[in-house]
């Protein structure tokens, strides 16, 4: 079965004031995100991050959804370089969004025991096949939405989440130009 993917243009954009003050990759993704929760009909109760890294994206889902809870080893990874352990500074840097939960974790271990749904998951972790397939399988399961980033910076991400929306029976939609960015953004959306 072949996946289609639909090229996503948003319809309007909205700037978000006050976000995390760090390097990001995520730049223009942070615009469309009201775009998005308005176009899928998205709840705006609970999403659930994997891949927190400095705190740019978690800060901007904090402006759109009620709660937010990120999960990272805080630590990097083979694509983002490892680094000492940075829980401490990424936690007192999100104090000011007190909606925001962060966990320090792995995503194989957090998926173990987290039985929660949620309205839209965003994976964004180490850029390998096996791990993004895993953990957007998963995120499948208990979201109707799930983002992924880096759909054009990485292949192997886009080859998972073309393999995710094919065995998830799931519309795929690629944000492939993020203005400043070309990282890419997929969106895979529950079929009604």
């Amino acid at each position: 079965m072949l996946v289609e993917v639909i090229p996503y243009v948003p319809q309007f954009y909205v700037d978000i004031p006050n976000l995390a003050k760090v390097g990001t990759a995520w730049n223009g993704v942070d615009r469309v995100l009201y775009d998005i929760v308005n176009r899928f009909s998205i709840p705006q109760r609970k999403a659930l991050e994997f891949g927190v890294q400095g705190g740019y994206s978690t800060s901007a889902l904090a402006h759109v959804f009620a709660e937010v809870i990120g999960i990272d080893t805080f630590i990097g990874d083979e694509h983002a370089g490892y680094h000492p352990d940075e829980f401490a500074e990424v936690s007192a840097r999100m104090k000011s969004w007190p909606n925001v939960v962060l966990h320090q974790a792995r995503y194989q271990d957090w998926i173990k025991f987290d039985t929660a749904d949620y309205d839209l998951i965003h994976v964004d972790i180490v850029h390998t096949y096996t791990d993004t397939y895993q953990a957007g399988y998963w995120a499948c399961n208990h979201s109707p939405v799930v983002i992924f980033h880096d759909t054009i910076a990485f292949p192997e991400v886009m080859y998972a989440v073309t393999e995710l929306a094919k065995d998830t029976q799931r519309t795929f939609y690629n944000y492939g130009k993020c203005e400043n960015s070309q990282h890419g953004l997929g969106i895979l959306v529950q079929q009604s």
